[in-house]
């Protein structure tokens, strides 16, 4: 575990660098996951679907993917408990000069109202937010709320065999599709460097809603 002040380092494509503080202490959002460094990666891979849209990451955690976001023009919010509010802050503080888009940070509890998020924003983010069974539920009525018929939902996470996690991951895929359709992407379109067998990427949109998707739009930028 990453010791109190610990900084990681995030190369862009451009020679620039995120620059992430993480915590020794405080449970599992203070420190970025390989799964989000995946996803900040395989975003970067992208960054013309993201310009000058609406972005919302769930469960930031220190905030390394949707800060990688605001650096490649997108409008973003990162959320994550009241707790997490002091390292998202330092980390958006750091990495402003990169900014080329604006970030936030507020405090969403998964479950709870999602008025002040509302119009549902282009593209939802996470990254390893499938830990605990008692969150799936909460987590799926977020996704639910803050979803539109153009919201393409961004999910990545690693595939973890101890213990429960087997269980609570095929829980949550199979509470997914009950109101959303899932893709997975192929791993040769994840970043050359940041990819690993065992860490997955879905493009999740609402069923049965009118609309092309910027899953649709995200998938065709090269």
């Amino acid at each position: 575990m990453a010791g109190p002040g610990f900084v990681r380092t995030l190369e862009k494509r451009d020679g620039s660098a995120l620059r992430l503080e993480q915590r020794g202490a405080g449970g599992v959002g203070c420190v970025v996951w390989d799964a989000a460094l995946v996803l900040a990666k395989f975003l970067e891979s992208r960054a013309a679907a993201l310009r000058r849209r609406a972005v919302l990451e769930l469960g930031a955690g220190p905030g390394a993917v949707g800060i990688m976001a605001a650096t490649l023009g997108a409008d973003v919010t990162v959320t994550d408990l009241e707790e997490l509010q002091d390292l998202l802050n330092v980390n958006i503080e750091k990495n402003k000069h990169l900014v080329t888009g604006s970030v936030q940070a507020k405090v969403l509890k998964w479950g709870e109202d999602v008025k002040e998020f509302l119009p549902a924003p282009d593209y939802i983010l996470m990254a390893d937010c499938i830990y605990y069974e008692e969150s799936l539920e909460p987590l799926l009525k977020t996704l639910k709320d803050l979803s539109g018929p153009d919201t393409c939902i961004i999910c990545c996470y690693e595939q973890r065999t101890m213990g429960k996690n087997p269980e609570i991951e095929r829980k949550y895929l199979e509470l997914l599709q009950v109101d959303f359709e899932l893709e997975k992407v192929p791993l040769e379109k994840h970043d050359e460097e940041y990819r690993s067998e065992d860490i997955h990427i879905l493009n999740i949109r609402r069923k049965n809603m009118a609309g092309i998707s910027h899953c649709e739009i995200f998938d065709h930028v090269i």
